[in-house]
């Protein structure tokens, strides 16, 4: 994790994409968080994806006018959901979230190559493993999706 003085004087909290690899377990194609802008550990966090036509999903989702699958969307909040709450245990390697609930889900505009969609996720609830999260998809400020996510923490190897 980097840190770096902010406009105001605090902290401000960013992952590269290794730092994230070393935390989150997918890879490609399905590593979906491509920068971590800031973070407020056990509040907030900022991610950022950036679409490209090079995308495997692009060959078959809507040929000739390739929009991301929404439910793309709705992981990719998640993954930055889970940077959230996994960044800040003391082993982020020895615990995985797995998605557990999807509720008011929306989808307000498409998002297309070429978009770089910006994800806030915001905690809610984090109760014995059991986390909820409001998280927002936005390009260009404008709302694409959003969406409350329900995770379980579980220690790696258990199910």
């Amino acid at each position: 994790m980097t840190e770096s003085a902010g406009a105001q004087g605090g902290s401000k909290t960013s992952l590269s994409i290794k730092e994230i690899q070393e935390i989150l377990p997918h890879r490609y194609p399905f590593l979906l968080v491509d920068r971590v802008l800031s973070m407020e550990p056990g509040k907030r966090i900022v991610g950022i994806k950036n679409v490209t036509i090079n995308e495997e999903f692009f060959l078959g989702h809507f040929p000739g006018n390739p929009v991301m699958p929404g439910v793309l969307l709705l992981e990719a909040m998640a993954q930055v959901g889970g940077l959230l709450l996994l960044s800040g245990r003391p082993d982020p390697k020895a615990h995985v979230m797995y998605l557990s609930g999807v509720d008011k889900a929306r989808f307000r505009r498409p998002v297309v190559p070429g978009d770089q969609v910006v994800f806030t996720v915001d905690l809610l609830a984090d109760r014995h493993g059991l986390v909820k999260v409001k998280a927002e998809a936005r390009v260009d400020g404008q709302l694409c999706a959003e969406a409350e996510l329900m995770s379980s923490l579980v220690p790696k190897g258990d199910r």
